[in-house]
């Protein structure tokens, strides 16, 4: 139940579902898949409330769905409180998620310092916490031995497994994200701690699975049966969100830590620009002049206009090349695919993705000379690579 870290560029959708309120601006989302874990749960704790409460019959679901509303609260201000942390540390919650998996808080901005990073993160398993503390002192005032009493300290424990549960050092973890901000801290390497901390998930996530099934199986919850089945199921599922989560977050890692040494000269081929009234001999010595590999003709303003096919061009005989205009073997390019070629990391990357929009190819500028052609595919290898 972490803040995302992900620093778009763009104010990406809102998520799909039913938004019940505002907190500081922000939405507040009810997922479709929240009504799956709320049928899920009831159905796993109705057992247990009919071992305490056998006289309540039919009831014993209602109660089962009381406990699951109290539990989807304390996260919802499990959520909360990162937001509203976040907010003091200069983040703009941009939604607040409730979904299967519990919920999640997304920023517009990411956290600044290593130590915001761990404040937002920390803030809440803290707030649940607090929660748990103040349900279990309800629950020494309520009459002994009550239904309220009952789901009071339910509310109690799970208030304190969800604040354990996000502490586990490893992503998408709160503790994940906290080792992240140490790793962070000590290396100066932000997306060394995102990577490390997504390994620590990875290890997390087989280790929550496997500890999910032996206390399904031979805790509290019943044993066996249907009941038992499906909390396997549910640990199952759950193992495979950490998983999953903290695989993104080492794919995240590396991915923007490519995108910080992201230059032109990783990505693109140097070219040389020709005159667009020259012919395919006057442009292979250019080239040769200069070793580039890549063409560029420019128009009589000195605006890039087309970059040459080198496939066409070495069609062209040696005899034929001073007769043949080197348009004859071009491919145009439209009005803004340039790009500022002395630009790095983040900005490089998105002059590229706003002049990839006009053209997959586009001529990187040094001083308003043609300095390199740059292709969008080879942009996305370098990064994903």
């Amino acid at each position: 139940m972490p803040p995302s870290p992900r620093q778009p560029t763009r104010r990406p959708a809102r998520s799909s579902g039913w938004v019940i309120g505002r907190v500081v601006g922000a939405p507040v989302v009810l997922a479709p898949s929240w009504l799956v874990a709320a049928v899920v749960l009831t159905v796993m704790f109705a057992p247990t409330v009919r071992s305490r409460f056998p006289q309540l019959g039919g009831a014993t679901y209602l109660v089962a769905l009381v406990f699951v509303v109290l539990l989807f609260t304390s996260v919802l201000v499990h959520e909360l409180a990162h937001g509203l942390v976040g907010r003091t540390r200069g983040q703009r919650p941009r939604e607040f998620v409730l979904t299967v998996w519990g919920g999640h808080t997304s920023f517009d901005d990411v956290a600044p310092t290593p130590l915001s990073t761990a404040q937002v993160a920390a803030a809440g398993p803290a707030a649940n916490l607090v929660l748990g503390a103040l349900a279990w002192g309800a629950a020494q005032i309520a009459p002994s031995s009550s239904l309220s009493a009952f789901v009071l300290v339910a509310a109690a424990s799970t208030n304190g497994f969800v604040a354990v549960f996000n502490l586990i050092p490893g992503l998408p973890l709160d503790g994940g994200r906290v080792l992240e901000a140490a790793v962070w801290a000590v290396t100066k390497d932000r997306h060394r701690g995102t990577i490390a901390a997504g390994w620590a998930g990875r290890v997390s996530a087989v280790v929550v699975a496997v500890g999910l099934v032996a206390w399904t199986m031979d805790g509290p919850l019943p044993q066996g049966g249907a009941q038992g089945l499906w909390g396997v199921v549910w640990a199952a599922v759950i193992g495979a969100f950490l998983w999953s989560g903290a695989s993104a977050a080492v794919a995240a890692g590396r991915s923007q830590r490519a995108v910080e040494a992201l230059t032109v000269a990783a990505v693109g081929t140097p070219a040389v620009a020709v005159a667009h009234a020259g012919t395919v001999a006057e442009a292979r010595a250019a080239a040769a002049a200069a070793g580039a590999h890549e063409i560029v003709v420019v128009s009589p303003d000195g605006r890039p206009a087309a970059y040459v096919d080198l496939t066409a061009l070495a069609a062209v005989p040696p005899q034929d090349a001073g007769t043949t205009p080197v348009l004859a073997v071009t491919v145009p390019l439209p009005v803004g695919a340039v790009v500022d070629g002395e630009r790095t990391g983040r900005a490089l990357l998105d002059d590229l993705a706003r002049a990839g929009g006009f053209s997959p190819v586009v001529v990187a500028l040094v001083g308003g000379r043609v300095h390199a052609l740059v292709r969008v595919t080879d942009v996305v290898s370098a990064i994903r690579s």
